[in-house]
């Protein structure tokens, strides 16, 4: 596998496989994310057919393979196993809505009768239903693996010369190729700006350089309890959408310890992609899920979170699928862990104590340590909360072995929660970070010392 550059930044060499005009488009989105420790590694073809074989001949030079789509992805991994991680960019979602209304200002074909490969049927009814129009006259093939891809073409082609549809809307280059060529009018969907940006920055995360175990990657489906959410919300229902901002909100809260991406997946649920490492904190070692009991008392929200584990990013997937759907058939304060080989634990929100552990006294030494480093980070205006043992040792005028005792102290008393390890291509250990729960200082305890 290609080892990351040294340097003062991590580099992540992701490898771009797909049609030209895709593979210049996530170029692009690259550029403008502005993101300094990517480099991105063109690989073109003119056949999906060919993934395998293009994805070979960058590989030595790559940290990750990032496919157009699941097609090429699944062409790819069919063929034989590639020597380094590998996503694909996902259809559907707002490319859908955008293919659909360029057609429709351009007079390409009529959107009431048009058939659509790739999006599940499903998807492709709730998004017209969304916008409200009658999806009765609209024809879908879903995407299954190849040999439903091969499908499409004669799928888009019989219903056109039957009358059944005005044209046609495909994922695949080589179709939307071919029916160009027999006068049928079509339209290529190519997922949006923020679905590739995500996707970069999930192939990133997998491509980092970790150790292997530690690197695995981790994929969580978080959704609300299905009565949680009205059947066909719209957009413009204020409470609808203030409740869906409230839970990223949330997430984006609870994913940053964990060094994780955010995703939206549907209207009702998230994807949240992370490592087994940050899993493995996060969680006391796979005993505990606290981040579902934090975020279903801050919004007063029931909410089912399936964990998947895989040696593939789909393999993830599936698996937090399968765990999800365990978690709806229970009563919302236990996660569900699904990996390969039949695995399933169950992660409950909080530990069974008998017990509940003290809380640090009013005058203890180590709640005096965290109001005064409160204070000095509010002087500096560091809002982050978030220190090392030569942050501490500054702060305070101690030495960094007080410092680091100090920290240990914090961490034991509950008052200060340590991070994942910063990833350096430095040598030796990156300087170990701690979360400080300044809010668990005493109100009292600041006021004196103000």
């Amino acid at each position: 596998m290609h080892q990351p550059t040294t340097g003062t930044r991590e580099e992540i060499t992701i490898g771009v496989v797909g049609a030209s005009e895709i593979v210049h488009r996530i170029m692009s989105v690259a550029r403008e994310t502005g993101n300094p420790s990517w480099r991105l590694v063109p690989a073109v073809y003119h056949d999906e057919k060919d993934a395998h074989t293009q994805a070979m001949k960058i590989a030595s030079r790559i940290d990750v393979c990032l496919f157009a789509g699941p097609l090429p992805y699944d062409v790819a991994t069919t063929k034989g196993d590639l020597p380094v991680p590998a996503t694909y960019a996902p259809v559907g979602g707002a490319a859908l809505y955008g293919t659909l209304l360029r057609a429709s200002l351009d007079g390409i074909f009529d959107p009431l009768r048009v058939s659509i490969d790739s999006v599940p049927a499903a998807d492709v009814e709730a998004a017209y239903r969304e916008i409200g129009l009658d999806p009765s006259g609209v024809h879908t093939q879903q995407y299954a693996g190849p040999e439903s891809a091969a499908e499409f073409l004669d799928f888009h082609r019989r219903l056109y010369e039957a009358g059944k549809t005005t044209g046609a809307v495909t994922t695949v280059p080589t179709v939307a190729a071919t029916l160009a060529e027999a006068g049928v009018p079509s339209l290529k969907m190519t997922p949006s700006g923020i679905t590739l940006r995500n996707a970069l920055q999930t192939a990133a995360l997998m491509g980092s350089g970790a150790k292997l175990e530690e690197s695995r990657i981790v994929t969580m489906i978080v959704q609300a309890h299905r009565g949680a959410f009205p059947a066909h919300a719209s957009p413009s229902n204020y409470w609808y959408q203030e409740m869906k901002l409230s839970l990223h909100r949330e997430l984006l809260r609870e994913a940053r310890p964990m060094d994780a991406a955010v995703l939206t997946r549907d209207e009702h649920s998230y994807l949240v992609v992370t490592t087994m490492g940050s899993l493995n904190l996060a969680t006391d070692d796979l005993t505990v899920a606290p981040f579902l009991g934090r975020i279903s008392a801050a919004l007063g929200l029931q909410l089912e979170i399936g964990i998947g584990l895989g040696r593939s990013t789909r393999e993830a997937e599936l698996n937090a699928q399968a765990a999800v759907d365990k978690a709806s058939a229970g009563a919302g304060t236990t996660a569900f862990l699904v990996g390969p080989g039949d695995t399933v634990l169950q992660l409950p929100a909080a530990r069974q104590a008998t017990a509940p552990p003290p809380l640090p006294s009013r005058d203890s030494k180590s709640v005096d340590v965290l109001a005064r480093l409160a204070d000095a980070l509010d002087k500096r205006g560091d809002d982050d909360r978030v220190v090392d043992a030569e942050t501490v040792a500054e702060l305070l005028g101690v030495t960094l072995r007080t410092a680091r005792r100090m920290l240990h102290s914090l961490v034991d008393e509950g008052l200060a929660w340590p991070m994942p390890p910063a990833r350096s291509s430095k040598v030796g250990r990156p300087p170990r970070l701690y979360q400080l729960l300044v809010e668990k200082v005493p109100s009292e305890a600041r006021a004196a010392r103000d």
